[in-house]
């Protein structure tokens, strides 16, 4: 189950002392990003406050990127709402892609502007970022100027931080020396894979930047680092935990002596304290640490749960559920049936069964489902071996299509398309003056297209249009009617950038209007709660606030939301940890090829994706992979070998 955090301002309260012999960096954890925000921006707040009580410049290092967005958020509330002044704040910004126009849609002066200087009342000459725009033979005295003109200030009092899956701060990437300053910096291809959402495609993104040095941010009197999402867990912990080293030079911050990082618990989840919190303190053994517990034991001892001895508990820190529940023998069989009750080739519930011990209910026998897709191909991508079967075993399944997805498609691809549509209507005798114009339109637009430019609203539609069609194409696959799928066009995405508004009350609306249609007996939703900024996250965030309301607006017992079921499911990207899995829907090797031929019907997004990441493997060769391993997993704790399995989590609000 995923429940709503009980506190959200207040740090993770695990235990940190003790995990201080594995933590070599201060590091507080909190339910989530916008809360660890609200504290970040509350203590630079205190700082400028505090300086402009004694008549001081607050000198701060900004970062950019979507982790601080939140705190520039807080910060302009504070502002407004609260009288917090920035006439004695001077400002100097990490890096800047070079080379880079500061009107540019990828520009860090022109994300600066947006995200926190245009709304709050800095003087025009106190923010500094590097400039994009130099000769190259002129960067290196620009990067010495830079320096300077930070010591002049009086050095940062506070520098902001973010971490690159790599490791990086600010662009120093790894191999980066401690000792470094501002310079040019080549970027390295993950960095640049993962930047290349903004660019739309990796052809587009820069190979250099302009960045503060290691040295120049170590200077900094306090420095704290912000990470949000499972994906950057590992980097955290190496940092955290591992030794300081120029392969992560995040590390290097075990060094300041005035250093924190402030993370989600997504993003502590590898760190020793979140991983195997039994090591490192006291716990409360329920039943969801003993599952935890049990499965990190077996998977780590490459042993299958009913092989794991009294002395495997003893040995490996488990000692204290032993001495709670008894000896292994009897937990391990606890624990291995209720991994075995996770398995069922019934996602919709065994009808005329006994569902005890299933993961969903036997009644109905056919149940109105609702599968919400953020993008057009997550519902095929991530639980289309589900999916099918919720159809073939004759449940009334419906999709909603939450977002267009239409920044994702090619620009040739779109003219390619209304092309088609020209040659069609002359080859077929059909007068329309409206196609041809917006052909020639495309054309004219994209032969002159700067980064700095949003589509034009034809392209965006015709995007659009074609992802549509994509989608109706899978519902075709599956086996609904079209009529079942339901395009949302949800207002927050519809920006024309990859920057989307946040979620607004008008997508609650949508949302809730199309759940009370349906009156799902299950509702299926992208549950990757670990990325808080990206689209995924947004709709999570509708559908959730969707449900709450709809439940609270009656709370009878004729309420159609009393016997609706979420039911959580994760991306290409990442998959649920074994302990937390409470329904896995076993695939066979025919299942999985028809699902790899369901993704192939979204034809604009194979053979050279526009956000491709950085995994360089397309959607099918991801879900299979992730697919496969989920049923590894299962095989290498001792239950049944199948050829892949897809994994969902209950949310009970």
């Amino acid at each position: 189950m995923i429940a709503e955090p009980a506190h959200t301002d207040a740090p993770f309260s695990g235990p940190l002392q003790s995990a201080i012999t594995y933590e070599k960096i201060p590091t507080n954890i909190y339910a989530d990003a916008k809360a660890a925000s609200r504290a970040v921006a509350h203590e630079i707040a205190d700082l400028i406050r505090q300086k402009q009580g004694e008549g001081k410049p607050c000198i701060l290092g900004l970062a950019t990127g979507s982790s601080p967005k939140t705190v520039y958020a807080e910060l302009i509330r504070m502002h407004r709402e609260e009288g917090l002044s920035f006439r004695n704040v001077v400002s100097f910004n990490l890096d800047e892609y070079f080379p880079m126009e500061p009107d540019s849609l990828q520009s860090y002066w022109r994300f600066m502007r947006e995200q926190l200087f245009d709304h709050v009342d800095i003087p025009a000459g106190n923010y500094h970022v590097p400039d994009g725009t130099l000769p190259p033979d002129k960067v290196a005295q620009f990067a010495k100027q830079y320096d300077q003109q930070i010591t002049d200030a009086g050095g940062l009092d506070f520098q902001l931080l973010g971490i690159g899956g790599n490791g990086h701060i600010g662009f120093n990437e790894p191999g980066s020396l401690i000792n470094s300053h501002t310079r040019l910096m080549m970027l390295d291809h993950s960095t640049r894979a993962a930047a290349s959402v903004d660019f739309g495609g990796l052809p587009r993104t820069p190979r250099k930047a302009i960045t503060m040095g290691v040295a120049s941010i170590l200077a900094a009197k306090r420095i704290v680092l912000l990470a949000w999402g499972e994906r950057k867990a590992p980097v955290i912990a190496s940092a955290v935990e591992g030794t300081v080293t120029e392969t992560n030079p995040a590390s290097y911050l075990q060094t300041h002596p005035n250093a924190l990082f402030v993370i989600d618990e997504a993003a502590a989840s590898d760190l020793t304290r979140m991983r195997t919190p039994w090591l490192v303190d006291s716990v409360t053994w329920d039943n969801a640490m003993k599952k935890k517990a049990v499965t990190y034991l077996s998977m780590t001892l490459q042993k299958p749960i009913l092989k794991l001895t009294d002395r495997d508990y003893n040995d490996n820190g488990v000692s204290d559920l032993l001495a709670q529940y008894g000896q292994a023998y009897d937990i391990n069989i606890d624990v291995f049936n209720q991994l075995q009750h996770t398995i069922t080739g019934w996602p919709g519930g065994k009808p005329n069964a006994d569902d005890t011990n299933r993961p969903e209910r036997a009644l109905p026998e056919r149940k109105r489902v609702l599968i919400f897709s953020p993008h057009p191909d997550d519902d095929i991508i991530s639980m289309g071996g589900t999916f099918q079967r919720l159809v073939d075993q004759g449940h009334d399944v419906h999709v909603g299509y939450q977002t267009s997805g239409n920044i994702a498609v090619a620009d040739d691809e779109a003219l390619r398309f209304t092309d088609f549509v020209v040659d069609f209507n002359k080859q077929f005798g059909i007068e329309s003056p409206e196609a041809t114009h917006v052909f020639q339109d495309a054309a004219a637009f994209l032969r002159t297209k700067k980064d700095s430019d949003m589509d034009i609203d034809e392209l965006r539609y015709v995007k659009g249009v074609i992802r549509r069609g994509e989608a109706k194409s899978t519902c075709r696959f599956v086996g609904i009617p079209v009529e079942n799928a339901h395009f949302m066009n949800l207002p927050f995405y519809e920006t024309g950038k990859v920057e989307k508004k946040p979620l607004g009350e008008d997508d609650i609306r949508i949302t809730m209007e199309l759940i009370e249609k349906i009156k799902p007996h299950q509702i299926y939703a992208a549950g990757d709660l670990a990325d808080p900024h990206g689209t995924h996250k947004v709709c999570l965030d509708a559908v959730l606030e969707a449900v709450k309301r709809l439940r609270r607006a009656d709370p009878t017992p004729a309420n159609f939301m009393n016997d609706c079921w979420v039911w959580l499911y994760r991306g290409a990207w990442a998959e649920w940890d074994i302990h937390e899995i409470e329904m896995a829907v076993p695939m066979s090797p025919d299942q999985v090829m028809k699902k790899r031929l369901g993704i192939f019907k979204h034809q604009s997004q194979k053979d050279g994706v526009v956000y491709q990441g950085t995994d360089a493997r397309e959607f099918w060769q991801r879900a299979e992979e992730r697919n496969r391993t989920t049923a590894s997993r299962y095989n290498r704790l001792g239950l049944a070998e199948y050829e892949a399995m897809e994994a969902f989590v209950r949310w009970k609000g």
